[in-house]
């Protein structure tokens, strides 16, 4: 077998909500290089790796590179990123990097925040006779020119926005949905400070900066937040 790294999905927050191959992983690495504040110093500690580099602030060659002599020296190289690799992880230009020096990548599955945060709410993505799909997206921004925010909203599905906590205010106001649309943002989802704000369309982007909420978490929108008020039919599961 060639050189290889382990790209690895940590989990939203709380050190136990990782996958049991994915802790085997990090526990035996001999080099691991995390995703900075977003993945619990606690994880980072049960790991034995002998080197341990935080990649914020880095830059996409300065982490490769970092990945590149160890792997191919035969060590343990994981790559932690935070919930889930495949949700804005940008994990795709390492790997081709990667790929491009003769080292080959295995991802592991992580559990989402969006995942954390429908536990925090007691609720389901998806309800029967509420919404019976999901959209998952993200504002405009540093990294995006245009977002399809207004157009998705239309549609009557749950939605997730990620990557929006500092623009509540800009990203209700795009929502074609009707302004008594359940709204809920959690805040560091799993996490021992985690916190939940309740509201609707209208009113949840001024509840969340009362409260002083501006990072790390994330707008669900739909009847699936409060589904006792919106009403749901009986999954045929059950019947």
């Amino acid at each position: 077998m060639g050189p290889k790294v382990w790209f690895v999905g940590a989990g939203p927050g709380d050190p136990e909500l990782i996958t049991v191959k994915g802790f085997s992983l990090i526990r035996d690495a001999d080099v691991l290089i995390y995703a900075g504040s977003l993945v619990n110093p606690e994880l980072i500690a049960r790991s034995g790796a002998v080197i341990k580099l935080d990649s914020w602030g880095m830059k996409l060659e300065e982490i490769v590179s970092a990945m590149e002599a160890p792997a191919k020296s035969g060590k343990t190289v994981v790559r932690l990123h935070s919930g889930d690799p495949s949700l804005y992880g940008a994990i795709i230009e390492q790997i081709e990097e990667l790929e491009r020096r003769g080292i080959a990548v295995e991802i592991v599955p992580g559990v989402s925040s969006l995942f954390a945060a429908a536990a925090a709410l007691g609720s389901q993505l998806t309800l029967r006779g509420v919404s019976e799909s999901l959209i998952v997206t993200r504002p405009a921004g540093k990294t995006l020119d245009h977002d399809q925010i207004e157009k998705l909203s239309a549609l009557g599905a749950t939605m997730v926005i990620f990557l929006g906590s500092g623009k509540l205010g800009e990203i209700t106001k795009k929502l074609a949905c009707p302004h008594d649309t359940p709204a809920a943002v959690v805040y560091h989802a799993s996490w021992p400070d985690q916190k939940i704000i309740r509201g609707t369309v209208s009113d949840i982007a001024q509840k969340t900066q009362n409260e002083g909420i501006d990072h790390t978490a994330l707008l669900i929108i739909g009847g699936v937040v409060d589904p006792r008020r919106k009403g749901h039919t009986r999954s045929h599961l059950y019947s």
